[in-house]
């Protein structure tokens, strides 16, 4: 296919889907156009040589009969022979002359008239492929009035004989000749063309517009299970596709359920976050006036409720522009975890005398590099369901600890939060920090996991479940310090001149 072809071909309208291809653009068509050219070019390969050959053959015939004729005019004088006799001789052999050469003797046994010259000489002893083939276009395309000197051996005999023969008859075989073979080379080539076409659209062409419908077909309405494609039972590489093809539509339905799923289930949220919103406004206006009360104990927790509340309006507004997109980046800086773990022990509602116990083990020194915010919500989230998880656990004998440490390793924070909890289950491990499929309990969504782990992320850092088992569950964060931008470092070092 030449750029042209290419160009052409780019310029015509594509075919949109739903609708029939045009005849002449299907590729069974240009299969049976491609195997007829292939099978012409294979019998046009084959037609050179055969009609060389058809010329050799039909020279040595001559020049066998030839030599049968000279056993008679050798045996008598050639010269005593009547001229209608040796005339009907050249006439059967279509030559001009006829002699022979035995040992280092030249005889011409019989001659009507000698041609002024002789155009080419052939020795049928030592024509090799390429002279054959060479002769013979020779022939076809300027032969009619050349005349040939033809020798050579004839069976075991030891005598040379010759023929000077004009080649128009040899020329008028070798068209028909060619002719014929055209014609066979035709209908052989259409013959051909058909079985090949008949074998490749039932095993190629007809699966691959079958798949094509299928596809058109999944395309109009994906959610549909009966548009799933029906693989054939074949091992061959179509078998495969068609297969491959069938789990990837599967698949393919079971992301748009999930996906519909979280649209429905986030519009659901955005209408209900609204209306929360606008409540937590009215509740931030209440505990806003607790802070005129003088009794002591409201002055006690009236600050932790303006917070608490503070951070749920926060909250409702990130809910809402989560459907928008994505975490906003976090705005680092340098944080005492201790006292970030505490307000998130604060804010779980654990209280004094209750079975799970709340160890917030970071040293008071410990500093790390991060979005209070959003480190406040990670640590939440993964508290809150380890906090959930052991709440599950009525055995008054069971230890109920959820504890928080952290070191430091170079420029690394790393958080680990430890619960004695039962742990999570098979399900929640495959399919962790994966929203609505990572849930660890009956009812849960899995959201706190896959905030966290968002938040993480944009940290620059991550999450990871290091243990789970029946009385541990231990998660670990790791959140490395922001890089130091060379330049703008030597910026500050810098001094004025």
């Amino acid at each position: 296919m030449t750029a042209g072809d290419i160009e052409s071909e780019a310029e015509q309208p594509l075919v949109r889907a739903g609708e029939a291809v045009p005849r002449l653009r299907r590729l069974s068509t240009k299969l049976l156009i491609l195997t007829i050219v292939s099978v012409l070019i294979a019998e046009v390969l084959i037609f050179i040589p055969s009609v060389a050959n058809f010329r050799l053959r039909w020279l040595e015939e001559r020049l066998a009969t030839a030599a049968t004729a000279s056993v008679v005019l050798v045996g008598n004088d050639a010269s005593t022979l009547p001229r209608n006799v040796q005339n009907d001789v050249l006439a059967a052999l279509g030559a001009k002359a006829v002699a022979v050469r035995s040992g280092g003797d030249s005889r011409l046994l019989v001659v009507s008239e000698m041609p002024p010259q002789v155009d080419e000489h052939i020795d049928l002893g030592l024509v090799g492929p390429l002279d054959a083939i060479s002769g013979a276009l020779e022939t076809v395309l300027y032969g009619g009035d050349r005349v040939l000197r033809v020798f050579g051996k004839v069976g075991d005999s030891d005598k040379v004989f010759e023929l000077v023969i004009p080649d128009a008859r040899l020329r008028t075989a070798m068209l028909v000749y060619a002719r014929n073979v055209a014609i066979l080379s035709l209908i052989i080539s259409f013959i051909t063309a058909a079985l090949v076409f008949t074998a490749i659209d039932r095993i190629m062409v007809r699966p691959i517009r079958s798949m094509r419908s299928a596809m058109l077909s999944f395309a109009e309405a994906p959610d549909d299970p009966s548009r799933v494609i029906r693989p054939h039972p074949r091992l061959d590489e179509l078998g495969v596709a068609e297969r491959e093809l069938a789990d990837m539509q599967r698949q393919l339905q079971k992301t748009l359920a999930e996906q519909k799923h979280l649209a429905n289930l986030g519009l659901a949220v955005s209408k209900i976050n609204h209306d929360l919103r606008n409540i937590l406004a009215s509740a931030q206006l209440i505990s806003d006036r607790l802070r005129l009360v003088k009794d002591p104990s409201v002055q006690a927790f009236a600050p932790k409720l303006v917070r608490t509340l503070d951070r749920a309006v926060g909250y409702t507004e990130s809910v809402l522009a989560y459907g928008r997109a994505q975490e906003a980046p976090p705005s680092r800086r340098r944080l005492r975890l201790r006292q970030v773990v505490e307000e998130v022990e604060g804010l779980l509602g654990i209280e004094a005398g209750a079975s799970i116990e709340f160890a917030n083990e970071v040293n008071p020194g410990f500093e790390i590099d991060a979005d209070a915010e959003q480190l406040f919500r990670i640590l939440m989230n993964l508290c809150r369901n380890a906090v959930q998880a052991m709440s599950m656990d009525k055995e008054s004998a069971v230890v109920r600890r959820l504890s928080v440490a952290a070191e430091r390793q170079g420029s690394v924070s790393r958080i680990i939060v430890t619960d004695t909890g039962p742990g999570l289950p098979p399900r929640a491990r495959e399919n962790l920090f994966a929203a609505f499929r990572g849930a660890a309990r009956s009812g849960g969504t899995g959201l706190g996991l896959a905030i966290a782990h968002e938040l993480v992320r944009a940290h620059g850092g991550s999450i990871e479940l290091v243990e789970s088992v029946g009385g541990r569950t231990v998660f670990a964060i790791a959140i490395p310090d922001q890089p130091v931008v060379l330049q703008d470092a030597r910026g500050v070092l810098r001094r004025p001149a």
